[in-house]
């Protein structure tokens, strides 16, 4: 694809890794049939080909974002299914976060959109003010649902943030600094906690760290590393997203001068993928940070990987469970991990399937559920389809949004905490009276 950048555009880092995913194009279609925007809707604008085309004209032109970029890049889950499938290797995801970035600085948003994506960016990377958010809607939501109407996009939002906030919360787990290992000390990894994912299901970082500390692995956790600023990028908002994502790189590079780090051990796969990609985001940084942040990224794993590597092995018998799993978009498509989970799971004794479309997103995509939450309800019912007819006892995933997202009839649990269980530890709260009655 040619492109027309100027030369002053082209002093900007931005603009120089922008024009090579532009030039990279050939305009195959090929990313089409599995985008999941195009599939549901047919148009062109919201598939990744449209897409690049209108990032490309608005950033050649240099002029505000339109409403009509802006509306099909919103559509955007970020799913990546199209660099899985791309033949030429264009690399969406720098571009998409580029496009991202120019739309929120220059296109003025309605005050409700504004107001909402404020709240968002604001509230969800602070477990505290989360969790508190959470006990509002959850107490409000038998009141407010039925008010709001379903006609006007501010109110679906609403409903789709009401109806995501579950019914009881985890009681909020005391966490220390260290987790030493269980006998001879085989490692040592940083792991993240992330934001969300200690509010609303504490159980998977436990069953991460119980994991790793029983196969000789020393975990450490600092205090300062919260939120590593995925979410906030999703959503264009890049200083945030490099705030937080300083802080996090300044913590795990104490670690790793201090007492060392063999990994930064990740159990979310959203995280994973941007925290994978900060030697990229800080490249062009004052110094220390480019070098600061490519040795964070080059220690960055997720858990299944890393449990290959130091050697899983289960203590218990084959339970008989039938697990459905679902391959998060961040992990298959945005790390390219697919094999690990899976092999993993049958090594614990598990019957794996895989529903048909498994490329597919389940709708979560971080903040989409809540920003565009008819186009993740359509695909939500699409993958829960497609796993039903599975008939599994429960699905298997390893990303906080895609486990919330999927919850319904069928238990949801992390990866992780399945191949917990079948190590010795505890039985997943999902799935407590399913193990306990097969046990008996």
């Amino acid at each position: 694809m040619q492109t027309q950048f100027s030369r002053e555009q082209l002093r900007d880092p931005d603009y120089v890794s922008s024009n090579q995913v532009l030039r990279t194009c050939v305009h195959c279609g090929f990313c089409t049939a599995t985008c999941p925007t195009f599939v549901l809707l047919g148009d062109e604008l919201d598939s990744p080909r449209g897409r690049i085309y209108l990032m490309k004209e608005m950033l050649e032109k240099g002029t505000p974002a339109t409403a009509e970029t802006a509306l099909h890049i919103d559509r955007c889950l970020g799913c990546f299914a199209c660099m899985t499938t791309c033949p030429s290797g264009v690399h969406y995801r720098n571009l998409l976060e580029h496009g991202r970035t120019y739309i929120e600085a220059t296109y003025q948003r309605s005050w409700q959109d504004r107001a909402l994506r404020f709240v968002l960016a604001n509230v969800l990377p602070r477990p505290g003010l989360f969790r508190l958010s959470l006990i509002g809607a959850r107490l409000a939501r038998p009141f407010v649902v039925p008010l709001l109407p379903r006609q006007f996009q501010l109110t679906r939002r609403l409903r789709a943030m009401l109806a995501l906030a579950p019914a009881r919360l985890p009681e909020a787990a005391t966490q220390q600094r260290i987790y030493p290992p269980v006998g001879e000390k085989r490692g040592r990894v940083a792991l993240l906690t992330g934001c969300a994912q200690p509010v609303l299901a504490p159980d998977i970082n436990a069953a991460t760290i119980r994991l790793l500390n029983r196969m000789g692995i020393e975990v450490v956790v600092p205090p300062e590393v919260v939120c590593c600023g995925a979410l906030t990028q999703h959503m264009g908002r890049h200083a945030d997203a490099m705030a937080a994502a300083r802080k996090t790189i300044a913590a795990w590079h104490e670690e790793i001068e201090g007492d060392g780090l063999d990994a930064v051990v990740i159990n979310t796969s959203g995280c994973g993928t941007s925290i994978k990609d900060y030697g990229f985001t800080f490249r062009n940084e004052a110094a220390p940070w480019p070098d600061r942040a490519a040795k964070v990224s080059a220690l960055a794993v997720d858990i299944t990987t890393y449990l290959e590597r130091v050697g899983y092995r289960p203590a218990r018998p084959p339970c008989g469970l039938r697990v459905a799993y679902h391959s998060a978009c961040s992990l298959q498509h945005g790390q390219g991990i697919t094999a690990s989970p899976k092999n993993l799971l049958r090594m614990a004794g598990f019957t794996v399937t895989e529903p048909n479309e498994s490329h597919l997103c389940c709708g979560s995509a971080g903040t989409y559920n809540m920003l565009q939450p008819d186009i993740a309800e359509r695909l939500r019912e699409r993958k829960l389809l497609a796993i039903g007819a599975l008939h599994a006892d429960v699905i298997a995933t390893g990303n906080i949004g895609c486990l919330m997202q999927l919850s319904g009839t069928i238990p949801v649990v992390h990866t992780v905490q399945l191949l917990d269980y079948m190590a010795g530890g505890p039985a997943p709260p999902a799935l407590r009276a399913s193990l306990e009655e097969t046990a008996a």
